[in-house]
């Protein structure tokens, strides 16, 4: 498969390298090299599979309307851009193209959202009351991060709540932490996900792309990841 990866940063960088050891062709593309999404012409693109873009939030909304009015495939790993979320649905379902987005492609993030929405169903209406802190590194650009919004939604959406209060933090190169709290007069229940390195978003965006290259249409990684 040949992959082009937007963005040459700690996540990129490692997204090439785990796509090249997957077999995959893999050429980068750093922000010098592709401003205002100038490098994405019709033809460049087209000599891809798939595109998988680990940029800023402006940046991904650019490439992401360069690409998908090529009908070519496309993995975000950016976030920060969800407002724009219906015009790129919308742009990728017109032009028959493949779209997958996500907060966060690690496997036990993807499980962990899974436990909060069980915990929170359980506990509904029994007196706790949840929050969420998360830790990343002092480089990244919105806060709080993706993953810990999609918790909360998770989270309140099972529980029947309005409100998931969330702390953020940003320390040193932290690759992530997200602890999830749900606490009562009686006792306080813990989730915690750690990352130990960013290899495991890396590989899990890499798979992401091996499945959208055979798919069309707007996919949340949530919904697939147990098929990638």
């Amino acid at each position: 498969m040949r992959v082009l990866v937007l963005g040459h940063g700690k996540t990129g960088k490692l997204v090439a390298e785990v796509a090249a050891e997957r077999g995959h062709s893999v050429h980068v593309l750093d922000a010098k090299e592709n401003a205002n999404a100038s490098a994405l012409t019709p033809p460049f693109v087209a000599g891809f599979d798939v595109v998988i873009d680990f940029t800023t939030p402006e940046a991904a909304v650019q490439n992401m309307r360069a690409v998908l009015a090529t009908g070519a495939k496309m993995v975000v790993g950016t976030t920060g851009w969800y407002d724009k979320l219906p015009d790129m649905r919308s742009l990728a379902e017109r032009k028959q193209a493949g779209l997958l987005y996500g907060t966060n492609f690690s496997v036990g993030v993807q499980t962990m959202l899974q436990m909060a929405k069980r915990m929170a169903e359980l506990l509904k209406n029994s007196g706790y009351e949840f929050s969420i802190e998360e830790t990343h590194h002092v480089t990244k650009l919105d806060s709080p991060s993706g993953t810990a919004i999609s918790l909360a939604n998770t989270v309140k959406a099972a529980a029947g709540i309005t409100d998931v209060p969330i702390k953020a933090h940003r320390v040193g190169d932290a690759a992530g932490l997200h602890v999830l709290e749900a606490r009562s007069k009686a006792d306080k229940l813990v989730l915690t996900h750690e990352a130990h390195s960013r290899r495991g978003f890396a590989e899990g965006a890499v798979r992401a792309a091996e499945w959208i290259s055979t798919h069309t249409g707007c996919y949340d990684f949530q919904e697939v990841c147990t098929k990638v």
